[in-house]
């Protein structure tokens, strides 16, 4: 009989995997209709879109107006990715009570479904990647090897790190763990908190 789960891991994994196969083929596109599965699909895309956005930022050639707008493109999809981290642990929170579990005297987990899920996202970035650096045709051997090795740690972590999603869902779901949503607060995107942009020049 299979255990009750929150999400499943090896269906994310997959998702991660496929959908950054995918967007580099195809403009990203978030299309989930699940509630829970919409909130990965939104951080998984955004994710995506930083990577890209941080190797423009790199870009020798770029002038001034360029490293402004990706600076600028930057900071507003890691606003969002951090909104659907939050997303992802309101939705689970509102599962688990669908669900009548309630575990207030439980030790607190200070890692997150949503940061982990964000976490194994970026890994799948890392983890695909490095198998293109690994199988570059231009490259030579040595390269080829060292990425290679590379790859192998990082697929190791994604597997731990999918392993430990599924024993915090266990966790939760019997009690013996809770979760809470953490805000980010981002103050430098917040009008009213960042002196730049209201103005305040002194302490």
């Amino acid at each position: 009989m299979n255990q009750p789960v929150l999400i499943d891991v090896p269906r994310l994994v997959d998702f991660h995997e496929r959908s950054v196969a995918r967007w580099h083929r195809t403009p990203v596109a978030v299309d989930e209709r699940e509630p829970l599965w919409l909130r990965v699909a939104e951080n998984h895309a955004r994710n995506f879109e930083l990577w890209h956005e941080e190797d423009k930022a790199r870009d020798p050639h770029a002038d001034d107006g360029d490293i402004a707008a990706v600076k600028r493109a930057i900071d507003r999809l890691n606003q969002q990715r951090n909104d659907a981290i939050e997303r992802i642990d309101e939705t689970v929170l509102a599962m688990l009570a669908a669900r009548h579990v309630s575990a207030p005297e439980a030790p607190l987990h200070s890692e997150t479904v949503g940061t982990i899920v964000d976490r194994l996202s970026i890994l799948s970035l890392r983890v695909y990647h490095m198998d293109e650096e690994a199988r570059r045709a231009d490259a030579d051997a040595a390269h080829r090897a060292n990425c290679a090795a590379k790859l192998a740690v990082l697929q190791t972590q994604r597997r731990d790190l999918a392993d430990c999603l599924h024993a915090l869902q266990r966790d939760l779901l019997g009690g013996a763990r809770r979760i809470k949503v953490y805000r980010q607060m981002k103050m430098y995107n917040d009008p009213s908190l960042n002196p730049v942009l209201y103005g305040k020049t002194g302490p």
